[in-house]
């Protein structure tokens, strides 16, 4: 995987450290950089404001107990590409964003990597 996520950066929002962490690592060892990961919707928001530049977003759909709705909407807004993390299959959606990928929790490292390069149009940066 080492490579593929060359140039790209990455907004991880997901409020379970363990999984974030993995997440992080997946990210790193296929190139990419990581903003993050930010664990509460509002952090998310303040991320995708603050930051120049972030060429994808990998959002867990229940932040704490709150609808990561928000977060899809801001990045429609922005026109920047996300894929969904969800326990919840798409009913976490509730019928909005079906353009987005949805990966199943827990999903296989190489997956995530995949559905990244094809939001990406499967270029490289």
């Amino acid at each position: 995987m080492s490579g593929i996520l060359t140039g790209r950066r990455i907004l991880v929002v997901e409020d379970e450290m363990l999984v974030a962490m993995s997440i992080e690592d997946t990210l790193v060892d296929a190139g990419g950089e990581v903003i993050g990961p930010a664990p509460t919707v509002g952090r998310a928001l303040g991320l995708l404001q603050e930051e120049t530049k972030i060429d994808a977003v990998v959002l867990d759909m229940n932040l704490q107990g709150h609808s990561g709705l928000p977060v899809a909407d801001a990045c429609d807004e922005r026109s920047i590409p996300f894929l969904i993390l969800s326990g919840y299959g798409d009913t976490a959606l509730n019928g909005t964003h079906h353009a987005a990928p949805i990966l199943s929790k827990p999903f296989a490292s190489a997956v995530l990597v995949e559905t990244l390069k094809t939001l990406f149009g499967g270029n490289r940066a």
